[in-house]
């Protein structure tokens, strides 16, 4: 007697599982004021990052630190100095995706980043004393939770069944590969 033979139940069972899923892509600009005016930018990066995932609302929000560091020359390009700021932000990720039958209770959230905060473009500022800068980043957030799913039960379970009663009429039977001439298939390898 194969499974398909047998009558089937289903049963819902409880088990953790992605229940919402989102990502965000964004370009931010950030103003530091270095403490002499710039006469051109000789560089612009940004280092120690660190974020934290939380749920907020419809979404995850990806609240973090990073710090700007920017290299000039200033007093007619004849010095240079490094000026340096600590950014806060908080990034809010829309769920794209959300089980609608998980259990608020025991959410769980996470977030990735797919790209790390990077600085693209640096210009002084039309007052010149400041410089713009455009920093893109993108994070990708996880929430989950305890949710139902359904399940094919076989009464009795599968102890009494070989390997011939899993067969669900899937795949094909091992006698269709008898007749397969190997150095054929050798030939087109």
């Amino acid at each position: 007697m194969t499974i398909a033979d047998k009558q089937l139940q289903c049963r819902e069972i409880i088990t953790k599982a992605v229940c919402g899923k989102g990502r965000k892509f964004s370009t931010v600009t950030h103003t530091v004021t270095p403490p002499h005016n710039p006469t051109s930018i000789l560089g612009a990066w940004v280092i120690n990052h660190q974020y934290e995932a939380v749920r907020s609302g419809d979404g995850i929000e990806v609240i973090g630190t990073y710090e700007l560091n920017i290299w000039y020359s200033y007093n007619r390009n004849s010095q240079t100095d490094v000026a340096k700021e600590s950014v806060q932000f908080v990034e809010n990720v829309p769920l794209s995706y959300v089980d609608p039958k998980h259990r608020a209770s025991t959410e769980e959230v996470s977030a990735e980043v797919l790209q790390e905060p990077n600085a693209i473009e640096a210009n002084i500022s039309s007052n010149g004393q400041s410089v713009n800068i455009r920093v893109e980043r993108e994070f990708a957030v996880e929430m989950i939770a305890e949710t139902k799913v359904c399940v094919a039960v076989v009464p009795g379970g599968c102890s009494d069944m070989d390997d011939k009663d899993l067969d669900f009429g899937i795949g094909e039977d091992d006698e269709d590969y008898e007749d397969l001439d190997a150095d054929l298939l050798d030939d087109e390898l």
